[in-house]
């Protein structure tokens, strides 16, 4: 690792997004809007292959949040009750600070949103149409009025989903043209310009240890789509 060098500049440009993160983000939103369309469009096929493939960036992401870059782990941005009330009350008193990573209300936004794209994807694992003629790979663990709830709850969870993602652009817009704090540059490019004097190194994003995650996911991944059945 190299040392880590201290920026002494009110404002300093440092790197705070690694690539498996940036790839994960970006991916995940073409996904979601790929599942949208061919769910509309009754490609099923289709449908199952991009589930299967945001179930997979999904597993990654979980590891990630604990063996990844220091700002894509969850002990970096999940925080306490105090914390984030804290930074709410930094709006009002004009003491707000861009940071590092994820702030504590972003934090918290992204335990849900993966939260709710979990539960969104583990039901439709499960899911079975009111046919039966299309069901997910874990449908035969479940009856069939299980498989029904499963899919309501796929359903469900994705209108869901379409509301996190609108307030995740309403903040995004809030903080552009309010604080005048882009977050979308800094997701594709990787660096963000700080309010504070902050240590800037390597942010620990090993290539190895981003190799054995997506050897994970992608292991979980065929199981899963196999019913476990290998």
């Amino acid at each position: 690792m190299p040392p880590v060098q201290t920026i002494t500049t009110e404002k300093a440009r440092m790197l705070i997004w690694d690539v498996p993160i940036r790839l994960f983000h970006w991916s995940l939103v073409g996904l979601l809007a790929f599942s949208w369309w061919s769910g509309e469009q009754h490609a099923m096929d289709w449908h199952r292959r991009s589930g299967y493939a945001i179930l997979a960036l999904l597993i990654f992401r979980i590891y990630w949040g604990f063996f990844g870059g220091r700002t894509a782990r969850f002990v970096q941005f999940v925080r306490g009750p105090r914390a984030t009330i804290g930074y709410i009350r930094s709006f009002a008193s004009g003491s707000y600070a861009t940071t590092p990573g994820h702030n504590p209300i972003g934090g918290w936004s992204v335990v849900l949103m993966l939260a709710s794209l979990m539960v969104m994807v583990v039901a439709g694992l499960f899911s079975v149409d009111v046919d039966g003629l299309e069901s997910g790979p874990l449908a035969d663990y479940v009856s069939f009025d299980q498989g029904r709830l499963a899919a309501a709850t796929h359903h469900i969870m994705f209108n869901l989903l379409l509301a996190l993602v609108a307030l995740h652009v309403l903040a995004i817009l809030f903080y552009l043209i309010g604080l005048r704090h882009d977050l979308i540059t800094p997701m594709i490019h990787g660096r963000r310009r700080v309010d504070t004097p902050t240590p800037v190194g390597d942010l620990g994003a090993s290539a190895w240890k981003a190799a054995i995650g997506v050897l994970i996911a992608g292991a979980c991944t065929y199981a899963i789509a196999q019913g476990f059945r290998l």
